[in-house]
């Protein structure tokens, strides 16, 4: 069995000029990073701006398991497989981290014959997002140690001081650290620390503006520290908006590449799935929408996570109307829901299935709430027999949901081919009629409780008098504001053991924190890393650069 990274060398690219030029996108109007990556500049997009927008498709999944569910593979298979069929389409993705792929989880870009390319590129550097959002982030940092030094007239409590660093890696080293030290020309000593670049706030913000103007706006926004009294002192207090804008310039123009099969790809953009929105940047879905007739995107996580917030968080905030919902699921997963361990998976299971489909069960109630349509994919491997499928099959039937076995790691966009047709089908015979769960109107309190009793099917929210301080303080200042959950994704509770669909249980919330440059309200339930560790034997042990220059072990 090749690899993907084989595989990736192996495929015939097109010059990205001729991806774009299948886009109708002049070659003038593309920022080429050598001969397979390129952005697309502004002034294109604006010209865009009176077309008429193609269908969005969402690709969520269900809880994820170390069994694997491949939904960004499906979001590949799925988008070849439209295009397949003569239907213009584009996909559009996150950025990986560098964090993941050097720590446990691996890259993004799909696997087998369902993948991005360059893909060594686009797990690791590509054309420096993540690099300018890390910078722009630390010059903000750096412009507030700045102004507490020289006099801080705004009244920085320096214990107050909310802003810290990041860097792209998993590093537990720098989660808690001592900034300042050595003497009075270093500036006065404090707690401070790091998180992962795509737990920043500016990543967050960065995957919300609707343009420059937009971005400035909300980095002038974002709430820095407090004084004495608790007031909130912002990024524009301190002149930080336009340098830090400046910074992210150049990297806001959305990234397009192609897939193995030559098929348009825009990847832009990549918050943290659990401590932010988990979704890829407005402006390339916007662009994608003006561009193709479908565009297929994906959200972090399972739906609990990934698409409640791709709902309540980027649809709310940007006018964006899902045309239809594919869940992603495997067999394997589904067992491991049903109480099978790791080890056990490969072999046929009828009854860890059966108590495994709950959890698909739920997810698919779950996006049923929103009033989008859903179509299940169940991602294939060569363990599955096809009594699995008639049960998953009899499920899905319940249910009143189609369900479709597709073979896309191994057969790229021809494996897709039944689910593509139902696709457009679904789109172009049945409305969506998409609504958020919440309105804006009522209090922050009730819009986690209705997320929390909706979604995750809890009895009831728990917190202690500190929490309902904050609430109280934000509901004064930032009332309107959605929530975003941060928790973990193993689990509808918040204990990573309780797998399935569990029910009657209680979300504790441990704190609050304000995101006021991305507008939203980060609601942290149980243990959640914003600055994530390697583990034992990290992804990094294994990757190397041989004799002919070519990157080894990254997949």
């Amino acid at each position: 069995m090749d690899s993907d990274i084989n595989i990736a060398r192996k495929a015939n690219s097109l010059p990205i000029s001729e991806i774009a030029k299948n886009l109708n996108i002049p070659e003038e109007s593309i920022i080429p990073y050598g001969n397979n990556k390129a952005k697309i500049d502004y002034s294109f997009i604006k010209s865009l701006s009176n077309k008429k927008n193609g269908k969005l498709i969402l690709v969520t999944a269900i809880s994820p398991t170390p069994a694997g569910e491949g939904k960004t593979t499906t979001t590949v298979g799925l988008g070849d497989g439209l295009n397949k069929i003569g239907e213009n389409t584009l996909i559009c993705l996150r950025e990986p981290s560098l964090g993941p792929c050097f720590g446990m989880k691996g890259g993004a870009a799909g696997g087998g014959y369902s993948q991005v390319i360059p893909m060594e590129d686009i797990n690791l550097h590509f054309t420096g997002d993540f690099h300018a959002i890390s910078s722009a982030h630390n010059l903000l940092s750096a412009l507030v140690d700045n102004h507490i030094h020289w006099d801080n007239t705004l009244g920085f409590d320096v214990r107050r001081v909310s802003w810290k660093r990041v860097v792209d890696m998993n590093d537990r080293a720098l989660r808690k650290v001592i900034l300042s030290l050595g003497g009075v020309n270093n500036g006065f000593p404090r707690e401070g620390g790091f998180d992962i670049t795509v737990a920043s706030e500016i990543m967050a913000i960065f995957c919300l503006a609707e343009d420059l103007n937009d971005l400035r706006r909300r980095i002038g926004n974002i709430v820095v520290g407090f004084t004495r009294k608790n007031d909130p002192i912002t990024a524009k207090q301190i002149n930080a908006d336009g340098p830090v804008t400046a910074l992210l310039k150049d990297a806001f123009m959305p990234n397009l590449v192609q897939t193995l099969e030559n098929n348009p790809a825009l990847i832009h953009g990549g918050p943290f799935a659990n401590i932010a929105h988990g979704c890829n940047s407005v402006v390339a879905t916007k662009t994608a929408l003006k561009l193709a007739d479908y565009v297929v995107t994906e959200a972090g996580f399972g739906a609990d996570l990934g698409a409640e917030k791709f709902f309540n968080i980027k649809c709310r905030k940007s006018g964006l109307r899902p045309d239809a919902v594919v869940l992603v699921a495997t067999t394997r997963a589904l067992k491991m829901h049903g109480g099978l361990s790791k080890d056990n998976l490969n072999t046929e299971n009828l009854n860890a299935l059966d108590k495994g489909l709950c959890n698909l069960e739920r997810h698919i109630r779950n996006i049923k709430l929103f009033g989008v349509n859903v179509v299940v994919a169940i991602n294939k491997f060569h363990s599955d027999t096809q009594k699995e499928f008639e049960i998953i099959k009899n499920s899905c039937s319940k249910n009143n949901v189609n369900v479709f076995e597709c073979n896309h790691w191994a057969e790229g966009g021809e494996g897709t081919l039944e689910l593509a047709n139902h696709v457009v089908h679904l789109t172009k015979n049945s409305e969506s009629e998409f609504v958020t769960l919440y309105e804006d109107k009522i209090t922050l309190v009730d819009k986690v409780r209705k997320i929390c009793r909706e979604i995750y099917s809890a009895e009831d929210i728990a917190y202690d008098q500190k929490v309902e301080k904050q609430f109280l303080r934000f509901q004064e200042l930032y009332g309107d504001f959605p929530i975003c959950i941060a928790k973990t994704q193993y689990s509808f509770s918040t204990d990573n053991n309780l797998l399935g669909a569990p029910e009657n249980h209680k979300i504790p919330i441990k704190e609050l924190r304000l995101s006021a440059g991305a507008e939203f309200i980060v609601v942290v339930c149980g243990e959640i890393m914003t600055m994530p560790g390697l583990p034992r034997s990290p992804a990094a042990n294994q990757i190397f650069v041989n004799d002919e220059g070519n990157i080894e072990g990254l997949f």
